[in-house]
């Protein structure tokens, strides 16, 4: 079995995709309105000009924002280092393919708690058989990614853990 990926962010090992994918609407936890798809006007070359101050300036959203290392494997896993402020054709899919992969990420993370657990045969094999779903032994790609959302396993995740109620 494969050890799960680090569910830790690490932006130095991504292009920035939560600025360019993401879209926020000014409120409370952004100043302005971003469409998704489209590079925050804060973003200069994969860095934030105002990372230091996001709070001051309005953007507490992204100071509190955790891909949980999503932004990192599309980079280096799913799209093998292309980088779409390289190549704009890849914004859609690289922003396709973060979005679902930061679902497995925080159903992966979910389930590493659940591993803590002494659960009855059943419950133990359907959270082996989930843990298979979300960390195929296979590199992820976009292709598999797609699979992986149009199965709506998050529908399954949750009636997991509903299911563990009695045993927490």
């Amino acid at each position: 079995m494969r050890s799960l990926p680090e569910l830790k962010a690490e932006c130095s090992r991504c292009v920035a995709l939560c600025c360019m994918a993401l879209p926020f609407d000014k409120g409370e936890d952004f100043a302005l309105d971003k469409p998704a798809l489209h590079p925050c006007p804060n973003l200069t070359d994969h860095h934030c000009t105002i990372h230091d101050s996001l709070r001051e300036r309005g953007f507490p959203g992204c100071a509190r924002y955790d891909c949980l290392g999503a932004g990192q494997r599309v980079v280096e896993e799913v799209f093998g280092d292309a980088d779409w402020q390289h190549d704009a054709s890849l914004r859609a899919p690289m922003g396709e393919a973060f979005a679902i992969l930061r679902r497995v990420h925080a159903g992966l993370e979910l389930l590493s708690v659940a591993e803590r657990l002494s659960l009855p045969e059943p419950l133990s094999r359907e959270r082996a058989e989930l843990r298979a779903l979300y960390h195929p032994q296979a590199d992820w790609t976009l292709a598999m990614l797609r699979a992986f959302a149009a199965q709506d396993p998050d529908k399954r995740l949750q009636a997991f853990l509903k299911a563990l109620r009695p045993h927490v």
